[in-house]
């Protein structure tokens, strides 16, 4: 039965995909979106491909999620809502504190007042969460335990010492984090999305709407921000190469993320919201693998072609954690679906469309610079 689904932020990389995706398979699709300029440019109605690409697909609101008439206006006639409306970047999160909560965990609530207190028609909300509520994940001890270790101190990386350890245990082996993990995230960004996650998981279930929950791990491919300097490493490092300029490599190089394909993130959105089975569940969307920063660098000089120079400097940002892969086992067991684009030609698709589009200006370097301002970066 054909569903009317509200997509918040679905303007973005993802919403935009998404949004196609519901449109194929016979849905009408609403769009709420604040179009920021730091993902979309200046002039999003002339400068965003992504807003372009819903023409013919959604009814686009241009709105914020915490403001009252706005969200009402998307939701009339709204079955579904696949809240993705956030503001991303963990680094970026750490000092602009108030504008995050605001958005994140404000728009969430405002979004689920709503609901508690005006007549609507929405029988599920899917919410994207992260990866980031787990903070460090899971590691496994010698002795074969799985445990959560905290967060990683200054002293230690000041020292060169970047993994993470455990008073009274030996070396830690990272091991794929499940949906019953610990969660003790590490950033603010990471404190926001716990925060949406928990207030629809809670909320939603007494006033008779379904919640699901989506914790993505890194999002990449075609149609990501290369605007954006404060989030993607794959863009951030392709605007570099394109530029000729010297990448600059975190920690030692050996810090790992789960990156995941934009296709394989918004089949999993689809069925998170469309199958019944996922009701009420939270599920991990990523690869399963982890894929350390000297690897994404050399996969994409490879791509590209252009053997700019890389620089392993030692650098750390507060907030980081230093691994992560998700374990996508239920996923697969309840849904059905297994992301299945290998990380080499998720790249290799990436760089052929970044080939398409302009050369970025240089603002990741002030992204820096705003860091170490704040002694977030050292």
């Amino acid at each position: 039965m054909p569903e009317h689904i509200l997509i918040t932020g679905g303007a973005g990389f993802i919403g935009s995909r998404l949004a196609r995706r519901f449109v194929e398979a016979g849905h009408r699709v609403s769009v709420l979106d604040s179009l920021i300029a730091q993902v979309h440019g200046p002039d999003p109605v002339h400068t965003s491909p992504l807003l372009a690409s819903l023409d013919g697909i959604a009814n686009v609101h241009h709105g914020s999620v915490t403001d009252d008439d706005d969200l009402r206006t998307a939701l009339a006639g709204a079955t579904i809502v696949v809240h993705l409306a956030a503001e991303t970047g963990t680094g970026q999160s750490m000092y602009e504190i108030e504008r995050y909560v605001e958005t994140n965990v404000g728009g969430t609530a405002k979004l689920l007042d709503l609901l508690a207190n005006e007549s609507h028609e929405v029988s599920r909300v899917v919410i994207a969460s992260s990866r980031s509520i787990y903070g460090e994940g899971a590691y496994r001890t010698e002795d074969g335990r799985t445990v959560y270790p905290p967060h990683r101190t200054d002293a230690d990386m000041s020292r060169g010492d970047f993994e993470v350890h455990l008073e009274g245990e030996g070396e830690l082996a990272l091991v794929p984090t499940d949906e019953d993990a610990k969660l003790h995230p590490s950033s603010v960004y990471g404190i926001t999305k716990q925060m949406q996650e928990s207030l629809v998981r809670t909320v939603a279930p007494t006033l008779g709407v379904e919640a699901v929950a989506l914790r993505y791990q890194n999002v990449f491919g075609p149609g990501q921000s290369l605007k954006n300097p404060y989030t993607g490493i794959l863009s951030i490092f392709s605007t570099l190469i394109r530029q000729g300029k010297e990448i600059n490599i975190f920690e030692d190089g050996k810090e790992s993320r789960d990156f995941v394909y934009i296709d394989d993130v918004v089949e999993a959105t689809f069925l998170a919201a469309t199958s019944a089975a996922a009701a009420g569940h939270v599920f991990n969307v990523g690869s399963g693998r982890a894929t350390t920063v000297l690897e994404v660098v050399d996969s994409l000089r490879t791509a590209f072609g252009i053997q700019v120079p890389a620089r392993v400097t030692g650098n750390y940002r507060l907030g980081d954690i230093r691994h992560n892969v998700a374990d996508t086992t239920r996923l697969t067991e309840i849904l059905g679906f297994t992301p299945n684009v290998p990380f080499g030609e998720g790249v290799r698709r990436f760089v052929d469309w970044v080939l398409t589009e302009p050369v970025e200006g240089d603002s990741y370097q002030r992204s820096l610079d705003e860091m170490a301002h704040r002694k977030l970066l050292k």
